[in-house]
């Protein structure tokens, strides 16, 4: 029985990040973030390590995805994504933060 629990959480973890992933894609995230490497903004793994342990990150987070802003990261501002409604940058924000 474990086994069968752990397969099944491990699919759903799997699955999550892989839709998180293509969501990044589909919604543009692509074009300025990458995993582990800075591009116009910084890296995932950056984002993870700069919020770690932050309670109050996804909400703060998600809302600059929609809204955009500046000044974290450097003089270059991150644009309002009008194509990224709040649900889906919550759950992008959620997936960013996991990166390790």
């Amino acid at each position: 029985m474990k086994i069968v629990l752990s397969l099944i959480a491990t699919l759903f973890v799997s699955t999550s990040a892989l839709a998180s992933a293509e969501l990044a894609e589909k919604k543009g995230c692509v074009a300025c973030h990458a995993a582990d490497s800075k591009r116009i903004g910084p890296s995932y793994k950056e984002v993870a390590a700069k919020y770690a342990g932050n309670k109050d990150a996804v909400a703060a987070l998600a809302t600059k995805v929609v809204k955009g802003g500046g000044g974290v990261w450097g003089t270059i501002p991150m644009p309002a994504n009008s194509q990224v409604n709040l649900a889906e940058a919550k759950t992008l924000v959620q997936w960013i933060l996991t990166t390790k």
